[in-house]
């Protein structure tokens, strides 16, 4: 099943398959946000395992998938081969860091309202914070897609599903984390599970991004790989490991993580 997956997406364009990818990514946020029509409350033990696990997986992914492959296609020697790789990765942690700076959103326990001042609710800066965070997620895709059409070695379509794959299973718990807070604020089932799901809508077009912007400026690609990963890492270092240690489960986070962090590493080296 998974050949006759790589096959297929290695036979169309490096967008539609970017695409194709992502919105796997989506329908999993989806599938998480759908629990708000089983429950109303978290299991706050749980949804801190998961928030660990998801911090594992994008911990894993930066490495294997992105900044590995962007050193190994770099030119030159020594500190020259390794510049690409840590421009890219300051720049995306940069690029987050403003968006953090600048976008307003609050956090999953809602106790510390972040970005500039507005009058938005606390339940649209929560979908905020979420969408903020999947921008490089589905860059991160798109970009492997279009290093792969573009012939690179160290770039490959198997790798690049792995990675969706990846992503798509930390999505799971990002949507309930979105939607199943949102009911418990009184919002209907419906709504609480479009806005959801909605957070996860811009991976698509992230990732359509990445891969058409390096199918045509394939030297751009070490540091898009690298860029990606620094945006991922950020995220998990500033939100994902500390939200999942707030409660007290931190040995459960923490065993969350590293399940997540094995399971990555696992798909993407014996796959990838």
């Amino acid at each position: 099943m998974f050949d006759i997956i790589v096959d297929y997406l290695s036979s169309i364009s490096p967008a539609y398959a970017a695409l194709i990818a992502t919105t796997f990514t989506w329908f999993v946020t989806a599938v998480g946000a759908a629990f708000v029509f089983f429950f109303k409350k978290m299991n706050r033990p749980f949804l801190d395992t998961m928030m660990g696990f998801t911090g594992g997986v994008m911990i894993a992914a930066s490495f294997w998938s992105l900044l590995a492959p962007a050193i190994n296609m770099s030119e030159g020697e020594s500190f020259v081969k390794v510049m690409p790789a840590a421009i890219g990765f300051l720049g995306g942690a940069l690029f987050i860091f403003v968006l953090d700076k600048i976008l307003p959103h609050v956090h999953i326990n809602f106790k510390k309202t972040e970005g500039i001042k507005t009058p938005w609710q606390r339940t649209t800066l929560l979908v905020l914070a979420i969408t903020m965070h999947n921008i490089p997620e589905g860059l991160a895709v798109g970009v492997l897609f279009g290093g792969a059409a573009s012939g690179v070695p160290e770039a490959s379509i198997a790798g690049a599903v792995i990675l969706a794959i990846g992503i798509g299973l930390q999505n799971l718990p990002e949507g309930i984390a979105v939607a199943v807070p949102l009911r418990r604020m009184g919002m209907s089932r419906r709504k609480s599970f479009l806005m959801g799901q909605a957070s996860a809508l811009v991976e698509p077009v992230a990732g359509v991004l990445g891969a058409v912007a390096v199918s045509l400026f394939t030297p751009i690609l070490p540091y898009a790989l690298a860029f990606a990963a620094g945006a991922m890492i950020f995220v998990v270092i500033e939100e994902v490991v500390p939200e999942s240690q707030q409660d007290g489960n931190t040995d459960m986070a923490t065993m969350g993580f590293i399940g997540g962090f094995i399971i990555m590493m696992v798909l993407d080296v014996a796959l990838g």
